[in-house]
């Protein structure tokens, strides 16, 4: 007994033995006994630790003193880079959801397509909306414009769903403010200006033929009606979570569409100007130091929210009261989204601790899999094994983050592996999904048509976008 224990954690086969062992006791636990993914990752992380022979004080800290412990650093560490950017973005996408944004950029988008070109408008809807707002909420607001869009046309629904999903999906995997592109630069070391460049580069070619070439292949061949209630359809989940029935609209006049876009722009310029000015400038320049405050993200995403709140808000008649309303109602999901971050990075940090990376860089490198690769297939494993998306780029990045750190890439390569995880994350979505029972619902479709549909789109935008990522990797 005792050989074989010191064999587990002393050995590369048995470290990797351990790893398995704990992916598989996390799986279990997330989709049989039905675990919420914060408990299930918080208990497999501790569980781990002390399979791995991890001294207590390292794992949990003493009476005294627990503020270098695992459980805290891993926990702390992510929360810190990304709570408030998480929470900022979340507001601003209230925000512009309430203001009445998504309209305005409907017909606006409609009126340039014509009614041919409908559905490429609904694909850029949702790549445009889809930046500072949830998945989920964007599938709440949007899905009644979609109804109209298909109601207009007498066409199938899917036609105009499918470009629409893909926008959101595309933005939700790989762009900040969102969770996992957010925690990914927190665990792999890249600056978000990267990650969005970087998102937007291996993202578009996913959008354009998940959304675009499949979206409208297929839209032609499934044939989906609109809804005969033609309503929409009430967002609990994003509105009223709580079930209290209190929400708050701002119901003045809606916005032009110029204004939305320039407040979707602000924290993507700041971010960016800071990221490349570090890189073109003198360190102790002014205009650097300028760039680098304005552009740290929790800073221009606050610069973005007051820049909403006047604007969208108070210019147009909003009272503070009410802007606070909705304020605190977008802020109540956001809590489990930072407690699974949390916990996913803790598991990551014992990862690290147990000795588990250094033992796949060796087995990595005796295959001769590229890291960008193995990144990828972890991802994809874990996220067709339990549904979150969030939860694969957590672990994910938890497991590959030493392997990052030990080959020194610049920081474009380092964007570019977090673009792999991010793209396994959203492989195959099916029946252990959230995502896919809400779109199943929101657009009139059997789980037969969801998997013909959205299953296949939700993996050619994962398998294109990892291909841009893998081929400019090779190059960088």
């Amino acid at each position: 007994m005792g050989a074989t224990v010191d064999w587990l954690r002393t050995t590369t086969p048995g470290l990797l033995v351990l790893c398995g062992l704990a992916i598989a006791v996390l799986l279990i636990a997330i989709i049989k006994v039905k675990l919420e993914p914060f408990v299930a990752l918080l208990l497999t992380g501790l569980l781990l630790a002390l399979a791995a022979g991890l001294p207590v004080s390292e794992i949990v800290g003493t009476p005294l003193k627990a503020g270098e412990s695992l459980l805290e650093t891993g926990f702390g560490g992510i929360l810190g880079h990304i709570a408030v950017i998480i929470g900022l973005g979340t507001v601003l996408g209230a925000i512009l959801e309430r203001s009445g944004g998504a309209d305005v950029l409907t017909d606006k988008l409609l009126g340039v397509f014509g009614e041919k070109g409908a559905p490429i408008a609904m694909g850029l809807l949702g790549l445009i909306f889809g930046i500072p707002v949830f998945f989920d909420i964007g599938i709440f607001v949007l899905a009644p414009l979609v109804y109209v869009a298909a109601k207009r046309g007498g066409r199938s629904l899917v036609l105009y769903a499918m470009p629409m999903l893909a926008g959101l999906s595309m933005t939700h995997a790989f762009l900040p403010p969102h969770p996992g592109p957010v925690a990914l630069g927190g665990l792999l070391g890249v600056s978000l200006g990267w990650l969005i460049l970087m998102g937007f580069v291996c993202g578009i070619p996913g959008f354009i033929a998940a959304g675009i070439v499949w979206g409208s292949y297929i839209g032609k061949r499934v044939m989906v009606s609109v809804p005969e209630e033609f309503v929409p359809l009430e967002p609990e989940p994003a509105d009223d979570p709580d079930g209290s029935g209190a929400t708050a609209v701002i119901t003045k006049s809606p916005p032009s569409v110029a204004l939305i876009g320039g407040i979707i722009a602000i924290p993507l310029v700041l971010i960016l100007g800071a990221t490349f000015g570090y890189q073109l400038l003198d360190k102790d320049s002014t205009l650097l130091q300028v760039l680098t405050f304005f552009g740290t993200p929790a800073v221009a995403l606050l610069i973005t929210v007051l820049v909403a709140f006047y604007l969208l808000g108070i210019r147009r008649g909003s009272t503070v009261q009410e802007l606070s309303t909705i304020t605190a109602e977008s802020l109540k999901p956001v809590g489990m989204v930072l407690l699974v971050v949390g916990a996913g990075a803790f598991f990551g940090k014992v990862i690290s601790a147990t000795g588990i990376g250094t033992a796949l860089a060796d087995t990595m490198s005796a295959a001769g899999l590229p890291i960008i690769v193995l990144a990828y297939l972890i991802s994809c494993g874990l996220r067709i094994a339990q549904g979150s998306a969030t939860v694969a780029i957590v672990t994910t990045g938890g497991i590959v983050a030493p392997l990052v750190a030990e080959q020194h890439y610049s920081q474009m390569a380092i964007a570019l592996i977090a673009m792999s995880i991010a793209a396994g994350s959203i492989i195959l979505s099916h029946v252990n999904d959230g995502g896919f029972w809400i779109i199943a619902k929101y657009f009139n479709m059997t789980v037969k048509q969801t998997l013909q549909t959205w299953t296949v789109l939700e993996t050619i935008l994962s398998v294109v976008s990892f291909a841009v990522a893998a081929l400019l990797f090779s190059i960088v």
